[in-house]
């Protein structure tokens, strides 16, 4: 009799070790449970650690809550100034209901892929080619409610969206080439004409001062023949003003009258 008891409580803990093996589940940090009771949704979301469910009868599904970095395949599109572009961005989400992104949706990553490539090609073509190149922010702001507001009702939040490249044709690109060089020609020309008008003015304004002391002009001939032998060259040619010359002509003295015969 002992001997049967002894067998019957070694079979009944053998069979509370199995149950114990079968029902015992670990959710990690980063994970939340889904029990699905005979196809139902049972209780609350389980918590980080230790759990327990019962065999056979319930299912645990793990959901990671972690932040998603999800790659968007270059989409091609025509812009709203009918360019030809290719356009790749990257999508940041993370799921914040477990239960919704497991009963909700299918496939959730599925999803919100394919969701951030239609709202890609539509962003192209709502956009002009300047708004692609320049005003990325504004942009990726818009793509992030276009995909965050289908996602809200899968348990997922969007937390953010980055256009990574802009593929242009090589025609345009050489024309964007050659447009860009030629306002930096434009640019540097009207530099040039500005800078020529600021030194005609200066120079009609020192003009005007020796103008009124000839003696400035003949200390600045003097200055250029010293800035000039101070090279060392073995050929001078010195300016000689006319004004030098009027004045030798009025110092000259008259020439003598004429003789009578």
């Amino acid at each position: 009799m002992l001997q049967e008891l002894l067998v019957a409580g070694a079979a009944v803990g053998s069979a509370c070790v199995v149950y114990a093996a079968a029902a015992a589940r670990v959710v990690k940090q980063y994970e939340r449970g889904v029990v699905f009771r005979l196809g139902r949704v049972a209780g609350d979301v389980r918590a980080p650690g230790f759990t327990m469910v019962v065999p056979f009868v319930d299912r645990l599904r793990k959901v990671n809550m972690q932040i998603v970095t999800m790659p968007v395949p270059a989409q091609e599109g025509i812009t709203r100034d009918n360019v030809t572009v290719r356009v790749d961005a990257v999508v940041y989400f993370r799921v914040v209901n477990a239960a919704d992104a497991i009963v909700t949706v299918e496939d959730y990553r599925f999803a919100v892929s394919q969701m951030a490539q239609t709202s890609l090609r539509s962003i192209i073509g709502k956009s002009d080619l300047d708004d692609l190149l320049s005003s990325r922010e504004k942009l990726n702001q818009g793509l992030e409610l276009m995909i965050d507001s289908p996602a809200v009702g899968w348990g997922v939040q969007i937390d953010r969206v980055e256009i990574k490249d802009v593929s242009l044709p090589e025609t345009m690109k050489r024309s964007m080439a050659r447009q860009a060089e030629a306002d930096r020609e434009r640019r540097a020309r009207i530099i040039n004409a500005d800078a020529e008008l600021q030194a005609s003015k200066k120079l009609a304004e020192a003009a005007e001062q020796m103008s009124e002391q000839p003696a400035a002009l003949q200390l600045r001939l003097l200055q250029t023949v010293v800035a000039v032998a101070a090279e060392k060259n073995s050929t001078l040619v010195l300016p000689f003003p006319v004004e030098l010359l009027r004045f030798l002509e009025r110092a000259a003295p008259p020439p003598p009258p004429p003789v009578e015969k």
